[in-house]
């Protein structure tokens, strides 16, 4: 899932698996129902075979799934998606509650953080493996909720704290206002479709 999977490599398995369907088939259907098919029509059925071949990978449902039948094969990457509780602690201490929900599928990964004063939305988020360390890059846009004050954006480097009991993501943040702090994240769900705004 996400940036941990090669893309190319995944092109390339999503193009030779709509290939081997898309002979299978043409095959199936020109043994038993039009034999006198011609290689016109398998052009037709390979479009549509490669279409709905890569629109079944990529819809987050399957990508899930898919990651997950990986993932008990080898721990690459957890599955993030889901609702999220924590708090930002700013540097001067003061803990701020916040909410998130997580989105991700093969291509993409989404993160929108919600608290009482402000909702943050993703301008990127990258999941990455280093040195072993598993993190989660996110750059995003702050829009407070008094219109008076201006939207910012900031940056964070998340660690993935893996556990038996839950996922935990933990990092320091920085804005263009120049100010730093701590975020502290807890997954309490897995339902990526949940609403977590406090307006």
């Amino acid at each position: 899932m996400f940036r941990i999977v090669n893309l190319g490599l995944v092109l390339k398995v999503v193009v030779f698996i709509s290939i081997l369907f898309t002979i299978g088939l043409y095959s199936l259907i020109k043994e038993y129902l039009f034999p006198e098919w011609g290689m016109l029509k398998l052009l037709g059925i390979s479009s549509f075979a490669s279409m709905s071949v890569l629109y079944v990978l990529l819809i987050p449902a399957c990508a899930r799934k898919i990651w997950g039948l990986i993932l008990k094969v080898k721990n690459i990457y957890p599955d993030l998606n889901g609702v999220w509780v924590g708090h930002v602690i700013t540097k001067e201490g003061i803990e701020i509650n916040v909410r998130a929900v997580i989105r991700q599928n093969l291509l993409l990964t989404e993160l929108d953080m919600h608290g009482e004063t402000v909702k943050s939305i993703t301008l990127e988020s990258t999941p990455t493996i280093e040195q072993g360390q598993k993190k989660l890059y996110y750059v995003y846009r702050s829009t407070p909720k008094d219109p008076t004050r201006p939207p910012y954006d900031g940056s964070t480097l998340l660690d993935v704290i893996e556990n038996e009991k839950a996922l935990k993501l933990s990092g320091k943040y920085y804005t263009d206002r120049e100010t730093v702090g701590r975020i502290v994240l807890k997954q309490v769900s897995h339902d990526p479709n949940s609403d977590v705004s406090y307006y």
